[in-house]
C-alpha cells in the first residue's frame, strides 16, 4: 500500500492574500446582487428578462469567486486559471467605468484585478499550488 503524504508547508502570504481578496470580491458582488434583487422587486417598470439576467450574473459571479477562493485555499491548482480569468474581466469593466466618468471606481478595479493576478502567478503561490 502506498503512503499518502499531506503537504503541511505553510500557505504562502501571496496565496493567502489572493484568497482574501477573492472572498472580499465575492462578498461585495453578493451585496450588489442583494441590492439588485431589491431594485428588481421595487421597480415600477422593468424589463424582467434583463433584470433577472443581470441579477443572476451577479449572484453567479459571487458564487464563483467564493468557490474559487475556497479551492485556492485548499491548494487546488485547477482553480488558478479560472480565478485569473475572472480577475482579468475587471480590466474592461474598469475601462468602461473610466470612459463613463467613474474613474474613481474603474482605476481601483483594474488595479485589484491585476494585483490578484500578480499574487496568483507569484513564485510562492506557484510553488504552493504545485506548479514549480
Amino acid at each position: 500500500m502506498a503512503r499518502v503524504t499531506i503537504d503541511s508547508a505553510p500557505v504562502p502570504d501571496t496565496l493567502r492574500w489572493a484568497v482574501r481578496l477573492l472572498r472580499a470580491e465575492a462578498v461585495a458582488l453578493a451585496a450588489l446582487a442583494g441590492w439588485l434583487v431589491w431594485a428588481d422587486l421595487t421597480a415600477t417598470r422593468t424589463d424582467l428578462v434583463s433584470a433577472l439576467f443581470v441579477t443572476g450574473f451577479a449572484v453567479g459571479g459571487a458564487a464563483a469567486l467564493w468557490a474559487l477562493g475556497g479551492a485556492l485555499a485548499r491548494r487546488r491548482a485547477g482553480a488558478r486559471a479560472p480565478a485569473m480569468v475572472l480577475e482579468l474581466m475587471l480590466l474592461p469593466v474598469g475601462w468602461f467605468m473610466i470612459s463613463g466618468g467613474l474613474g474613481w471606481l474603474g482605476v481601483p478595479l483594474m488595479v485589484l484585478g491585476l494585483g490578484v493576478c500578480a499574487l496568483l502567478v507569484s513564485p510562492p503561490t506557484t510553488k504552493a499550488l504545485g506548479f514549480g
